[in-house]
């Protein structure tokens, strides 16, 4: 008898054990209770101990943690008909825990299904100029159609962000000699640019020094001095015309000189032969003798 009795004690002590189990839950800071009693919703639980009816209630656990969703490499076609594979990552979190488990089965695949339709969608719609350069405009635009297609679920999307992007070998030729043309573009217009810069500068310093022409001169000796600080150059300087200004007109007064000088030695050898000054006694007496 007492034997029966010690059984039937341990037998209630284990369903008291297992139904303290059943009935008993601890929830994290970061997690909340969906309670269903009897298949429905009765409110939201956690965090902490929370108690629940054996049998009769059922406990759906959802992390309300920030979700990082790999969206992987989805190959679309650009507007300018460019074929590039793009990848991203976005970035979501649940805010109203008994939607997110009433309104959609799994919202971790939902929301997936929902980020590759989206992006092959926007990125479709843009040419390949605007994929690498206007990453932010196009982040923005995915995250706030993505996020208008979870909120009923209550899942908050706060990122998108496109993680690569995978364009065709001859693709990336093209682009790398347009980058370089117009880098030269560049490089002849800012060219252009000082050149135009330089001879205004000129222009104004042409009018500045035009009213005293020693001005020039000076800047001549100025840059000659300047330039013949390297011993171990050769220095090619234009002479100026104006220095040899002065020369060219002496020569011109004095040039009828030399035309006299000329024509006196053309009649030399007749006034040898005349027996003037200079002739030899020879010719001397050759010239008596004809007279």
């Amino acid at each position: 008898m007492l034997i029966a009795v010690v059984l039937i004690a341990l037998a209630a002590l284990a369903v008291a054990f297992v139904i303290a189990g059943a009935s008993i839950r601890v929830l994290r800071e970061y997690e909340r209770g969906v309670v269903f009693r009897v298949g429905r919703v009765i409110e939201q639980k956690g965090p902490g101990l929370v108690l629940l009816i054996p049998v009769v209630d059922r406990l759906v656990r959802v992390s309300l943690r920030t979700v990082t969703l790999r969206i992987p490499p989805q190959e679309l076609i650009t507007r300018d008909n460019v074929q590039v594979r793009v990848a991203a990552v976005a970035y979501f979190r649940v805010i109203e825990p008994t939607r997110s488990v009433i309104e959609v089965e799994d919202f971790m695949g939902a929301t997936l299904q929902i980020a590759q339709t989206t992006l092959r969608s926007v990125l479709g719609k843009a040419e390949l100029d605007s994929l690498l350069a206007e990453r932010e405009r196009l982040n923005e635009s995915l995250q706030k159609i993505i996020d208008e297609q979870t909120e009923p679920w209550g899942i908050k999307v706060t990122v998108v962000e496109i993680k690569d992007v995978e364009i065709p070998e001859r693709m990336q030729h093209a682009l790398a000699r347009q980058a370089e043309a117009e880098r030269n573009r560049r490089a002849k217009v800012i060219n252009a640019e000082g050149e135009s810069q330089a001879a205004a500068k000129l222009a104004e310093a042409a009018e500045v020094i035009s009213p005293n022409p020693v001005t020039i001169q000076l800047r001549y000796l100025q840059a000659l001095s300047e330039i013949s600080g390297n011993p171990g150059s050769t220095i090619v300087f234009p002479l100026p015309l104006d220095l040899l200004r002065p020369l060219i007109d002496t020569a011109h007064e004095g040039g009828a000189a030399p035309d006299e000088r000329a024509t006196g030695r053309e009649d030399e050898p007749a006034r040898l032969e005349a027996g003037g000054p200079g002739a030899l006694p020879l010719q001397r007496e050759q010239a008596k003798t004809r007279r």
